[in-house]
């Protein structure tokens, strides 16, 4: 939708409150409008059902790599947690119920895909657009839409000519065989170290392209006994103990991030201890083994994937892609690899959260236009120029070493402040100072400089300018000390 396509619509759904997207983001903010007694609000989902990325990826081996007690929210403990880190069905079962529970559903305004949203100055109100021409307005859009919303596929030359199977993890087809084919992995990142090992051992042939080999660490994984579940069943305080002591761990790892670099070289010497445990080869070891920081790309978890590297049914591949043929894929060498699928691993578009042409604020700013060099926001939430417009999980809220779901109810906090802000101060709209924004910002990228994440390597933290738009450079703590307290000061304030 651009700018002077906007037309008044008609037939439209009404609301105080629009938020964007159901999986963690948007059923928190559901959660938290509703203990404020706000029930003005709708949830627009593009999918079926609720769940987010927990929904949609399905793939072989998809789990959590933060420990369950930890990722899910604090105000809906699950003492049913089958695994320390529970696999992708329990996730989306847990979801589902926060959903049911809280009484959600009936917010939801299913198979909504956002394909536009523009902010109506006039009327200070935004008006979204669905795909299927469903419009929408509201005195407030919350964008839930997380970072690992939209798969990634790299531009391969003569992909569209393969004759095979071709798809993403995030959207695995579940209808194709693997069993006793050659396939291709595309990609090394979280997603790909866990559906490798599940699939490695049935696959007749898996060619593996690696551009950039990841620090991979063990994953301290066990079933939860059942005097366990009992256990923080009958007495909630001891899961919520476990939790913070969970939680507190997992904050001190942030000391190696920025304070204390030197731990990570005992996290590299523990990587390659490992690999040289389970690979063999020299050759092998050498491909396998990163020449960057640990923690300056993501670390990852897992005791399955280097033994199932190390299988004589698994080849790894560092040479580049050339281009995708219809039998197979030719690398930079020359050399063809024949294959009867191809399955990428490539992440998401973490650096292009909003595509172009999506989100338009005063004056028809196109938020992308806007972010062009980067993405930006005070708090990670509010972006000057797009009054009463807020994002959960948005720019520089990313975590390296602990829990995103003790991030997401930070922000919602923050923006449920907002509201009542609003409402006291008899205010239609708020808008970020400039100023604000530029400060905060500023202090974050000063505080990055510091930081592992900007010690050398390209990672998905980083976009092509080598600005780090992802991650927060700090303790999450000192996050939601920041997102407590709403300071209307800061915004610039709107009277119907």
């Amino acid at each position: 939708m651009k700018p002077h396509d906007f037309k008044q619509p008609t037939g439209v759904e009404r609301h105080r409150i629009i938020v964007v997207g159901t999986g963690f983001s948007g059923l928190c903010m559901g959660v938290k409008l509703r203990e404020q007694g706000e029930d003005d609000f709708v949830l627009l989902e593009r999918a079926g059902d609720v769940g987010g990325t927990w929904r949609d990826n399905t793939y072989p081996g998809c789990a959590c790599d933060v420990e369950s007690h930890l990722y899910s929210f604090s105000f809906e403990p699950n003492p049913n947690w089958s695994r320390l880190y529970a696999p992708q069905p329990e996730i989306f079962a847990y979801l589902k119920h926060v959903a049911t529970k809280y009484d959600l559903l009936r917010h939801v305004r299913f198979h909504a895909n956002l394909v536009g949203a523009r902010y109506d100055e006039a009327r200070q109100l935004w008006v979204v657009t669905a795909e299927d021409g469903r419009v929408f307005e509201a005195e407030v859009l919350v964008s839930g839409m997380g970072g690992l919303s939209n798969p990634a596929i790299p531009h391969l030359p003569g992909l569209e000519t393969f004759q095979g199977s071709a798809f993403h993890s995030a959207t695995w087809d579940h209808g194709y065989q693997l069993e006793d084919k050659r396939v291709a992995v595309i990609g090394s990142g979280a997603s790909a170290i866990q559906f490798v090992p599940a699939i490695a051992p049935k696959v007749a042939q898996l060619t593996y392209f690696q551009r950039t080999p990841p620090w991979v660490v063990p994953k301290m994984d066990r079933p939860i006994r059942p005097d366990e579940h009992a256990d923080f069943t009958a007495h909630p305080w001891r899961q919520r103990l476990a939790r913070t002591k969970l939680y507190w761990t997992l904050e001190a790892r942030f000391l190696a991030f920025k304070f204390k670099p030197e731990w990570m070289k005992l996290v590299a010497k523990v990587g390659k201890h490992r690999i040289r445990k389970h690979i063999k080869d020299p050759v092998l070891q050498a491909k396998l083994t990163p020449d960057y920081t640990p923690g300056c790309k993501r670390l990852l978890i897992s005791n399955e994937y280097y033994p199932a590297l190390a299988r004589t049914n698994v080849e790894v591949v560092t040479e580049g892609i050339r281009e995708v043929v219809p039998s197979g894929v030719i690398t930079t060498d020359g050399r063809l690899h024949e294959v009867d699928a191809i399955i990428f691993g490539t992440g998401f578009k973490v650096q292009d959260p909003i595509p172009k042409g999506t989100v338009f604020g005063r004056h028809g700013a196109d938020l992308a236009e806007v972010w062009k060099d980067g993405a930006e926001a005070h708090m990670g939430i509010a972006v000057s120029g797009f009054p009463n417009f807020f994002m959960l999980m948005g720019p520089n809220t990313g975590l390296g070493h602990n829990s995103m779901v003790f991030m997401i109810e930070s922000q919602a906090h923050y923006i449920v402040q907002a509201l009542q802000a609003m409402k006291e101060h008899g205010v239609k709209a708020i808008d970020v100072k400039p100023e604000v924004q530029q400060r905060f910002v500023a202090g974050v990228q000063d505080e990055l400089q510091r930081t592992v994440w900007q010690s050398g390597c390209k990672s998905w933290y980083v976009n092509e300018q080598g600005r780090n738009t992802a991650a927060w450079p700090g303790f999450t703590f000192s996050y939601r000390l920041k997102t407590r307290r709403f300071n209307i000061k800061q915004y610039r304030t709107d009277r119907a």
